[in-house]
């Protein structure tokens, strides 16, 4: 059985990394004392659910986090170093410390190495999050012990909503645009002047006009969507957020 390891130490490990080209060795001194971090740890890099929605999520909710008292948010894998900088770049995930437990020392001194060894893996760690207050361990949020990869606890809101219930999280936003359109230029200009931050889908990668019609009723750019809502053009996003901005006051 799992353990929760809620008000003991995390374990004094060194870890091996890659940084700009160069080995470097980190300790968990270095990582978590006098601080106040957010771990969440996973079976592996570029698995279905962890590229899919642990990690980005996690990424995306960064500054809220920040804004909510944690210093740095780590993901955590019984991966080598090369693997996870790999992944950290492909899922353009920024804001996160990928930290390659590649001897599982670290997990298993969290008493979370499982063996995998039926999907090839060999020894992995059991998918949890936890938030770690100057090396002592204030709340672990652990995956029930079932068949599979259950993805039900150690998520971001989870750990969010354990920190601040009231905190206020940002609304998906996605920018359709094309190659030098002024006017999706001013749209990204009052998205960033909001503090908003948003996907953007330009028109060529995977996206045509005629989809852009299908999509928005529209086939001129920008077209913005906020929490799955259409808004516009960059003139209705001005007005949208002028109008939200009024309202709140």
């Amino acid at each position: 059985m799992l353990e929760n390891r809620e008000g003991q130490n995390i374990p004094d490990v060194t870890f091996r990394v890659i940084e700009n080209g160069e080995w470097k060795s980190i300790t968990s001194d270095e990582l978590f004392a006098g601080k106040t971090v957010a771990v969440f740890s996973l079976p592996g890099a570029f698995t279905p659910t962890c590229s899919s929605t642990h990690l980005p999520r996690f990424n995306e909710l960064a500054p809220v986090f920040k804004q909510n008292g944690v210093d740095e948010i780590i993901c955590l894998s019984v991966n080598d170093t090369f693997v996870m900088n790999a992944w950290k770049e492909n899922q353009e995930s920024n804001n996160i410390t990928v930290l390659p437990d590649g001897n599982g020392e670290f997990t298993d001194g969290m008493g979370m190495l499982v063996g995998k060894k039926d999907l090839g893996f060999g020894d992995r760690s059991w998918r949890y999050s936890m938030l770690v207050k100057d090396k002592k361990v204030e709340k672990m949020f652990i995956e029930p012990e079932v068949e599979g990869d259950p993805f039900e606890v150690s998520d971001a809101d989870t750990m969010l909503n354990y920190i601040n219930e009231n905190a206020v999280k940002p609304e998906f936003v996605s920018i359709i645009s094309r190659k030098g359109c002024i006017h999706c230029e001013r749209a990204r200009k009052t998205l960033d002047a909001h503090g908003m931050p948003y996907e953007e889908i330009e028109l060529g990668q995977g996206i045509t006009s005629r989809s852009l019609r299908a999509i928005s009723g529209a086939t001129t750019t920008p077209q913005v969507f906020i929490g799955g809502n259409l808004i516009g053009t960059a003139d209705e996003l001005e007005t949208y957020l002028k109008d939200k901005s009024q309202k709140a006051a």
